[in-house]
């Protein structure tokens, strides 16, 4: 069975407060993009029921196999239905490290389809609780629509918002911003406005209002997003973003755009 699990952007990243648990309290936007992996699951007849084999292709994964998110959410719910074993394909095409959700939206797509493909019957609630132990954002890609994320980010309330006629470019400069890195370098405090009140606001008027509160002092450090952003707004976005805690920035706008020549070695993408 194949399906493809897709990226997200933050449209806004508020952080609140650090928590008991060492964890942040976040305020954002989720919001699902139409780039994607290809992730295959095929049941291996010849291994032992509960059993894994992950393979990949596409841009390199580093780590074990058996510490990829598919493999750990398929030894997540063989705890509780028993299931075939089964081998796993990734097809790897979002970046990773860029702020994009990929390896949270592989897992939870992959909890879909071990639904669907042993009729596991799975509630909301019980796809949300494997989802929420792999990773603050995988609940997002459950449902995989716009929602206003809060608390660490896995609790969402769904949105009416809709980029219909719009279109996305995304920039990958290929820098790795390391997350407990961009956390330490952001002071938490709550925003003065609301991002639900803000996102309602036109897209026009989202510039300037709607911030990533890690944009500033990661753009401080490498100086090459910022010079993405600002290429993109050249180029006529509406509204111009870093997304999650980086690299990857994106752009909103009207029309196609008609985008610079980047250095090869970055990944972009526009729908």
């Amino acid at each position: 069975m194949l399906c493809f699990p897709n990226a997200k952007i933050n449209i806004g990243l508020n952080i609140v407060e650090k928590r008991d648990d060492g964890f942040h309290n976040i305020e954002s936007i989720f919001f699902p993009v139409k780039l994607c992996d290809v992730l295959e699951a095929i049941v291996d007849e010849n291994a032992q029921a509960g059993t894994v084999s992950f393979s990949s292709t596409g841009i390199s994964i580093s780590g074990n196999a058996d510490e990829n998110l598919c493999a750990k959410a398929y030894h997540l719910i063989s705890k509780d239905y028993s299931m075939p074993a089964l081998k796993i394909h990734l097809h790897k095409i979002i970046p990773i490290g860029a702020g994009l959700g990929g390896g949270s939206a592989d897992a939870a797509f992959f909890i879909n389809l071990l639904d669907e493909l042993f009729e596991l019957n799975l509630a909301w609630g019980e796809k949300h609780h494997y989802a929420r132990q792999l990773g603050s954002d995988c609940p997002f890609f459950i449902a995989n629509k716009p929602a206003f994320a809060f608390e660490r980010g896995d609790k969402l309330d769904f949105l009416e918002l809709d980029l219909k006629g719009y279109h996305i470019a995304l920039i990958h400069p290929g820098i790795h911003v390391s997350t407990p890195l961009a956390y330490s370098l952001v002071k938490p405090a709550k925003p003065a406005t609301l991002l639900k009140e803000l996102i309602l606001l036109p897209i026009k008027e989202w510039k300037g209002k709607i911030i990533n509160d890690f944009e500033k002092p990661v753009m401080e450090k490498f100086p090459e997003i910022g010079e993405i952003k600002n290429k993109l707004y050249d180029s006529g976005a509406i509204y111009a973003s870093m997304s999650g805690s980086g690299s990857a920035v994106f752009g909103i706008f009207k029309s196609k755009p008609d985008l610079p020549i980047f250095p090869v070695n970055y990944f972009v993408w526009q729908k």
